[in-house]
């Protein structure tokens, strides 16, 4: 195939689309105006599987105009935006295999179709490409110079790869630079799953019992947001530290078995499997409403839940309802997956600003130290994390103080006394 998207006449309000977040997202907007001039990807061909949005689209538009060529695949299968898609392909000339509702078939043969094109680089969101780059095509793995990884999810997955020693290019984890997962997941995460089940609901979140199930970075953002839109905010967790955090912040802590009690709305953010279950299913209120913004829709147990469900129907979109024996509903969002992509639009573009310019800047090193990494999970390099912070800041209009020589001799000597 030499494109696979909806249908290319939504092309046109997908680039005013792409357009509208350009505006939003000045650090890549200078990292692509020196990658036009110094092609430091020339020659270099980009094999991605991310959610195709807008701000997808600019990083896809930077990573070209470093030189490189770009195919691109959805990430999970309702989060592309079908505009968005058809102006990649009619406008900026970048084939695209992403149709949002595509089953999970096609799913698979859209990350086929962008292995096959013999990338140099990977660029993954959840580690699907990269995983089924290794089964299926270990050939075509051996040549890849590397590849880069943005999600938690991902990362877990891979480092798995790389102590198994079966990873066979290096990979950087994105998702752990500062200026990606201290803000995308934080900032990003929070305000736009608020976004994704507003838009599917249209509840009002004050006074209401909202359970955040993980507190990692993205549980943080969530649990912030919801509190700041007047939600009773419960946090679930599996980690002492974590929960000992979210208590410390302000947050109702208690194990999922007592909070699916007295939840109105749930979320999952943990990037593990079965958080909700059978168990919580049978003592959550008439109209619990649960969603998942982790990368995979396994958090909540929807085998568990149709099992015990005398009927399913969908009552607005993006929203499920399961009736249970008792006659008790539950609403799900989404169908578990990613509820801020499936029913909202997203993470702000500013905030995947620096997400993506980490991106580009790991491409470009990728390339200029091939063959001299281990074939490992490798952190972003603290210089590209400072310059896309520097970036950020300046583009705000933020100065900030420099060392005096004094206070550099004083931080790196061991001489001085109190």
């Amino acid at each position: 195939m030499e494109y696979h998207v909806k249908d290319l006449s939504l092309s046109e309000k997908g680039r005013d689309r792409i357009e509208w977040a350009e505006k939003d997202m000045p650090v890549l907007r200078t990292i692509r105006e020196r990658f036009s001039k110094e092609k430091p990807l020339k020659g270099i061909k980009v094999s991605a599987c991310l959610h195709v949005t807008t701000e997808t689209a600019n990083l896809v538009r930077t990573l070209k105009e470093g030189g490189a060529e770009v195919f691109l695949t959805a990430s999970n299968p309702l989060s592309t935006q079908d505009d968005v898609a058809a102006a990649l392909v009619k406008f900026y000339d970048v084939p695209v295999f992403a149709i949002k509702g595509e089953d999970r078939e096609t799913y698979y043969e859209h990350l086929r179709e962008v292995i096959k094109r013999e990338p140099d680089i990977v660029i993954d969101d959840g580690a699907d490409l990269i995983s089924t780059l290794h089964k299926e095509y270990p050939e075509l793995a051996e040549r890849v110079t590397g590849g880069m990884e943005e999600t938690t999810t991902g990362v877990i997955r891979l480092r798995a790869m790389a102590r198994e020693g079966v990873l066979k290019f290096p990979v950087i984890a994105v998702n752990d630079a500062y200026t990606k997962h201290m803000f995308d997941n934080r900032y990003g995460t929070g305000q736009s799953t608020i976004d994704g089940i507003l838009r599917a609901t249209n509840r009002l979140i004050a006074g209401s019992y909202f359970v955040v199930a993980g507190y990692g970075w993205c549980g943080k953002g969530l649990a912030q947001r919801a509190r700041g839109m007047g939600a009773i905010v419960i946090v679930t967790e599996v980690d002492p530290i974590k929960a000992l955090e979210a208590r410390m912040d302000g947050f109702l802590v208690m194990p999922m078995r007592e909070a699916a009690k007295v939840g109105d709305i749930f979320v999952t953010v943990t990037g593990n499997t079965s958080v909700i279950r059978r168990e919580h299913f049978e003592v959550m209120k008439d109209g619990a409403i649960i969603a998942n913004s982790g990368h995979f829709n396994v958090e909540i147990d929807l085998e568990d839940l149709k099992s015990m469900s005398v009927s399913v129907r969908t009552i607005r979109e993006n929203v499920e309802e399961f009736t249970l024996k008792d006659g008790r509903r539950i609403y799900v969002l989404a169908e578990g997956r990613l509820v801020n992509l499936a029913s909202a639009e997203g993470h702000p573009a500013s905030v995947m600003d620096m997400s993506f310019a980490n991106q580009a800047l790991s491409a470009e090193y990728m390339v200029k130290n091939k063959g001299k990494l281990e074939k490992t999970v490798h952190r972003v390099p603290e210089e590209i994390d400072r310059e896309v912070a520097k970036l950020k800041l300046k583009s705000m209009g933020i100065e900030i103080d420099e060392l005096t020589p004094e206070q550099e001799r004083y931080l790196s000597s061991w001489e001085f006394g109190t």
